[in-house]
């Protein structure tokens, strides 16, 4: 038997062909996507589901009408699109004037709705399609035997990818397209209607990502979570290519592929992880990507990312009001439902430090939660350490994270920040199910909450309640007195006008590495805790979906809201608590908040009722000099 590098030829020559045929499908997935974002600059996180919603319609077509392969290569890419088209011109067309986060949020949202719906109605289980009896059996190349179908797959994908960069670099519609992006308004003046191009666009992306899907389902299985886990590295293969350009995502799609194909032979536990590892190293060399031009589009638009502020004399006593209800609620509420909110509530309020007050969305804030919680309980399991210094431990682990990790993302904004901060929580998520002492996927069990100090008992209810609300109040404090002080006001200053901010001598990544660090160990506390409370930690904590419900609890309650955190983590976790009997549909009510949060009340729970507050207070006002309100504002000569 031939062998390459220790490895049997057969073997490295099979891999490299799963790799080739999984790169035809990233190259036409983040092909889409690059369209949609470098034509429209919306990041597209529903992509994955509608490449599943690609697959499940073929699936659907062939058992229910029997319409075939070939057809449905042809109507599904038509009908998904489609509804792209809806999407855009009723939803996501009111969103252009905002921050590309909301953008991101929503299709979230939606993805979400997708799955849930679907898995409700058809089960998680996957479905076989079968390949055309045209593309049954296979060829043999004497040192590998190439299927028919896989040969196919890949030859189309090509042929899709070419024909797309082609119209797009070289044909006047091309040109229009990215006048459009440009400059709409001269573009509109020579008679060209932009919406309707942009509108067009969006559904020929999600067309894309159905086609995708079509070509896929007889490859895998298909199902309602088949792109859960795919957008994530189609999101990273875009980066790593460059974020809008079209050429840079066709070659990273295929050229990542051959990269897992080769982990897969040689080391086949970091198949999964290669990317991000990729993605982590093209960054530090080239901001753009590979074939980017520029790391960072010009942000100029509209951000409702703050929430309505508080005097200091005020906030001490809705802090107090909140420590007494929450000393006394074991009296009304079952301890452990509020032990876990309280310890989600912790971390979503870490997570807005950065992202609520710095303005730095971060996707992988799973991995300090995870982290912390992982090393604790190993301390306290392992080496027989006491809570408060198993917590300090897993604490300490998740800053010096934080601190590594923010010292390369920090330099990114925007969406590379975002994926930066990712790439780094899913080499975690590698380490975590890798390493010996984390008990991979049965996760760090029984951990044993010990005695506090050596002297007080965390196995008594009272007591461990008890430390979870110091933990919690004690947390909460420090936030509240980083965000009103000067250390505070200057890291608004600097998510508002960075530029402005370091022509005044300000040290802008300093500041945000500090702010970024303390994120990271206030999440640690959390997750440090969580483990000798729960007495369990696992994969569940680091992985990227957590991140995801960070960002819902965040954003529910109101994001850069000093309380905000706190309501929305109470409102998720007693969703999941109290709803868990309807399984999928959980997941559905999670994305349509998403949806809800972005169209309707982006200031969230807390946001908005202060807004309201504000309002009905001023009433008083207006009424006793009713003259001035009902007075005119003139505006000066000009405008």
């Amino acid at each position: 038997m031939t062998m390459i590098l220790g490895v049997p030829a057969a073997v490295l020559f099979g891999q490299l062909l799963l790799g080739l045929i999984n790169g035809a499908f990233y190259a036409m997935l983040s092909l889409g996507l690059a369209v949609i974002f470098g034509m429209m600059n919306i990041v597209n996180f529903a992509h994955g589901a509608q490449y599943m919603l690609g697959a499940m319609t073929a699936w659907l077509l062939l058992t229910y009408l029997g319409i075939g392969y070939w057809w449905a290569l042809l109507l599904v890419p038509l009908m998904v699109g489609a509804s792209g088209l809806l999407l855009e011109r009723f939803v996501l067309r009111r969103l252009y004037r905002l921050d590309h986060l909301y953008g991101m949020l929503l299709t979230f949202g939606l993805a979400l709705v997708l799955q849930g719906l679907l898995t409700n109605a058809f089960g998680s289980s996957g479905q076989p399609y079968s390949i055309p009896a045209e593309l049954m059996g296979g060829r043999n190349l004497g040192f590998m035997f190439l299927p028919n179908y896989r040969a196919w797959v890949i030859a189309a994908s090509l042929l899709v990818c070419l024909t797309t960069w082609y119209v797009i670099e070289r044909t006047r519609l091309g040109a229009y397209l990215r006048a459009a992006t440009e400059n709409p308004m001269l573009v509109q003046a020579f008679g060209i209607r932009v919406p309707r191009m942009i509108m067009l666009t969006y559904g020929a992306g999600v067309g894309l990502a159905a086609l995708a899907g079509v070509l896929a389902a007889p490859v895998y299985q298909v199902g309602p979570t088949m792109g859960a886990d795919l957008i994530i590295v189609v999101f990273a293969v875009v980066v790593i290519g460059g974020m809008g350009s079209i050429m840079g995502s066709i070659v990273t799609g295929f050229l990542v592929g051959l990269i897992e194909g080769l982990t897969k032979a040689f080391y086949p536990e970091l198949s999964s992880t290669v990317v991000f590892v990729v993605m982590a190293v093209v960054l530090m060399v080239r901001p753009a990507g590979l074939f980017g031009s520029k790391p960072e589009q010009a942000q100029n638009h509209r951000q409702v990312l703050d929430g309505a502020s508080t005097s200091p004399r005020t906030q001490t006593i809705q802090f107090l009001v909140m420590a007494a209800l929450f000393a006394a609620a074991p009296l009304v509420v079952y301890p452990g439902f509020m032990m876990k909110a309280m310890l989600f509530a912790l971390f979503a309020c870490a997570f807005n430090l950065i992202a609520g007050y710095g303005k730095l969305v971060s996707f992988g804030h799973a991995m300090f939660l995870g982290t912390a919680g992982y090393v604790s309980g190993h301390a306290a399991k392992s080496w027989g350490l006491t809570p408060e210094l198993a917590v300090l431990a897993g604490t300490a682990a998740a800053a010096l994270l934080g601190l590594a990790s923010g010292w390369l993302a920090i330099r990114r904004s925007g969406i590379y920040f975002a994926m930066v901060t990712l790439a780094f929580a899913q080499m975690i998520y590698f380490v975590a199910l890798q390493a010996p002492f984390t008990g991979g996927e049965d996760g760090l069990q029984a951990i044993p909450r010990g005695h506090l100090f050596g002297l007080i008992d965390l196995s008594r209810p009272a007591n461990l309640y008890g430390f979870v609300l110091a933990i919690f109040l004690g947390g909460f404090y420090l936030i509240m007195r980083v965000v009103g002080s000067p250390f505070g006001l200057v890291l608004r200053g600097i998510s508002d006008h960075e530029t402005r901010a370091q022509s005044l001598g300000l040290e802008t990544e300093r500041f945000k590495l500090v702010a970024f660090t303390l994120s990271a160990a206030l999440s640690g506390l959390a997750g440090a805790t969580k483990a000798i409370t729960s007495q369990i930690a696992t994969l569940v904590d680091v992985h990227w979906s957590m991140s995801g419900e960070v960002l819902l609890m965040t954003f529910l309650g109101g994001v850069g809201t000093l309380f905000g955190p706190v309501v929305g983590a109470f409102v998720v976790v007693a969703m999941q608590n109290y709803l868990a009997a309807l399984g999928q549909w959980v997941i559905v009510l999670h994305g349509t908040i998403f949806v809800l949060c972005v169209l309707i009340f982006r200031r969230g729970i807390v946001g908005e009722a202060s807004l309201l507050l504000r309002r009905w207070s001023a009433r008083p006002a207006a009424a006793a000099h009713p003259a001035a309100a009902l007075t005119p504002h003139r505006q000066p000569a000009g405008h």
